[in-house]
């Protein structure tokens, strides 16, 4: 069972860290104050905890920052007062006041053009989406100390420059876009791993519906924009058959398309559609369109079309070249051309930091499995599940390779 506290922290972290920010004009502040939150939580609910425990990590939080910057200002010449008690259940049961949401304000402050483009997403997804040092490390696939030195500079950045905490107007969106759709789709995609929904970011998946479809409410003529919230769609409408009932993860492949949520690959096709009017060779609008090609399947006994999939990861690598689309292709190029072409454009792949990536260790220990090197596959399927993936891909991946020994 979930604490409490910990849910909270999860689920709305991000949030009260954002909204901590946009009235304090302080990273570090919002941050600090939060921490501190969730320290006197731990003494203050004991097996009690307030009927809505975000509220109450918001209030004490903002006390918090309000007192250190009371300090901050006055320190040498004023004895401050005690700070006024922390809340108690009582006082916030009946307290319906909602937690501001400044989650996507921030992210494009995050994303301002005077910081350095290698670190924008990454501040946005340790300060919104609360991802851990290591996750976000793994996702740009870079070492952590290099992280932490881009997250130093960028936080810095913001204090020196002065950079405020309001949202710009429509004509500055477009010079912090790409940065706030990449950061959208690493917190997805960290959402999207967890098959069964049960890790601590799987309330993003349903938060990401949300933002992308503000945002294309923002930018209606987007294509980009408009296309992630197509792929978000696509991939949120599989999420149903995604996982047996004996909580094992089932591939993609192997997904009955009958259980996928048909609202929302409607909701899908009709962002894409747009988006595919109006920019077809955008790097997102082509990504999307491989999930669109996946989502026109009508059932377990139509085969999935895996030379159509790989004509459009050849397109998309035309247009966005990298280790994750060339993964990604390499799965539908064992179903093309065959499992030993797969392997080597698998391990043609020179990149820092595949060894912490966990699909990276899937789709190739399923293709040495496939070609017979059952001992190079066990050893490739125990990296996997070294890296302590979700407990649906946990199971699977032990079932996998248990069919290898």
């Amino acid at each position: 069972m979930v604490d409490p506290l910990d849910r909270a922290a999860r689920a709305d972290g991000g949030k009260i860290i954002a909204a901590l920010a946009a009235r304090f004009r302080n990273l570090d502040t919002a941050e600090e104050a939060f921490a501190e939150a969730c320290a006197r939580a731990v003494a203050a609910w004991g097996n009690t905890p307030p009927r809505d425990p975000a509220a109450w990590l918001y209030r004490v939080a903002e006390r918090v920052a309000l007192d250190r910057v009371r300090q901050a200002t006055v320190r040498t010449s004023v004895v401050l007062p005690e700070p006024e008690p922390d809340p108690t259940a009582e006082e916030l049961m009946l307290d319906a006041s909602p937690i501001p949401d400044e989650r996507l304000k921030l992210i494009f402050v995050c994303c301002h053009p005077a910081i350095h483009p290698e670190a924008r997403a990454a501040l946005t997804l340790r300060l919104v989406c609360g991802l851990s040092a290591e996750e976000i490390a793994r996702a740009f696939l870079i070492s952590e100390p290099t992280l932490a030195q881009r997250l130093v500079r960028a936080k810095r950045k913001i204090a020196l420059a002065g950079i405020g905490f309001d949202v710009p107007g429509p004509e500055a969106w477009v010079d912090r876009l790409d940065a706030v759709l990449s950061t959208i789709e690493v917190a997805y995609a960290h959402a999207h791993a967890d098959g069964a929904g049960s890790g601590r970011h799987a309330d993003y998946a349903t938060e990401m519906l949300g933002i992308t479809g503000t945002l294309a409410k923002m930018l209606p003529n987007e294509a980009e924009v408009l296309a992630l919230a197509a792929m978000v769609r696509f991939a949120e409408a599989r999420r149903p058959a995604r996982v047996n009932q004996d909580g094992i993860m089932v591939p993609l492949s192997e997904q009955d398309p009958s259980l996928w949520d048909a609202a929302l690959i409607a909701e899908g096709r009709g962002y894409f559609a747009v988006a595919a009017r109006l920019s077809p060779r955008a790097p997102r609008v082509v990504a999307a369109l491989i999930h669109a090609e996946w989502c026109a399947r009508a059932s377990l006994a139509e085969p999935p079309s895996w030379a159509n999939i790989l004509t459009i990861y050849d397109a998309l690598l035309t247009v966005r070249d990298d280790a994750i689309t060339r993964l990604n292709r390499a799965v539908a190029l064992a179903e093309v051309a065959g499992y030993e072409a797969a392997l080597d454009a698998v391990d043609a792949l020179d990149v820092p930091g595949l060894a912490q990536l966990l699909p990276y260790h899937a789709v190739r220990a399923g293709l040495l499995y496939r070609l017979g090197l059952n001992a190079a596959a066990r050893e490739v399927y125990d990296a996997a599940l070294a890296l302590g993936p979700g407990e649906a891909e946990r199971r699977w991946l032990a079932q996998r390779r248990a069919e290898v020994s």
